[in-house]
């Protein structure tokens, strides 16, 4: 799979800023002799690729700096993007399904997540979007998006049971 490319200058400028953490815990870039207050990272491809295409905003949304990956930077860069991310993106990940509660919708699903266990709702099968031949995304009742990155490593009997949805 392919990503578009970052123009050049904003791929010279990632390797020249820094980031830290204010008093009111929001990211602070500096960058140019510059410092840019409540900066926000943002995935350009938070399910096909969530380490690599990363844009630092600026408060007025304009693109400050691009990350190709986040392997190419330090330890502590990484993780203060990463934590940031973690707050801003809310898509558990679903590992197991433990049980459905019908297998005509609407139906209560209960789940194992990265997250913790949880139910989901869901209301109508098409609220089941294949993103591609393994990976689901799966919008629950409440409008929460639970991400099923590889359907073909799910245990026989969660596949079992997703099955009669699909």
């Amino acid at each position: 799979m392919s990503f578009p490319q970052a123009d050049r200058r904003q791929s010279d400028r990632s390797a020249n800023f820094t980031l830290a953490r204010n008093a009111a815990g929001r990211l602070v870039c500096g960058l140019n002799g510059q410092t840019y207050e409540s900066v926000v990272p943002v995935r350009a491809f938070p399910i096909a690729a969530p380490d690599a295409c990363i844009s630092l905003m600026a408060q007025d949304g304009h693109e400050l700096v691009w990350i190709e990956t986040l392997n190419s930077l330090p330890e502590d860069t990484r993780a203060l993007i990463m934590n940031d991310l973690s707050y801003r993106e809310f898509t558990p990940e679903i590992h197991r399904i433990v049980k459905v509660s019908s297998f005509a919708t609407p139906s209560t699903w209960q789940i194992e997540t990265d997250r913790g266990d949880t139910e989901l709702l869901l209301k109508a099968e098409d609220h089941i979007r294949r993103l591609s031949h393994t990976a689901l995304l799966i919008t629950d009742g409440y409008g929460i998006s639970f991400l099923l990155r590889n359907i073909e490593k799910l245990d026989t009997h969660s596949r079992k049971l997703l099955d009669r949805f699909l």
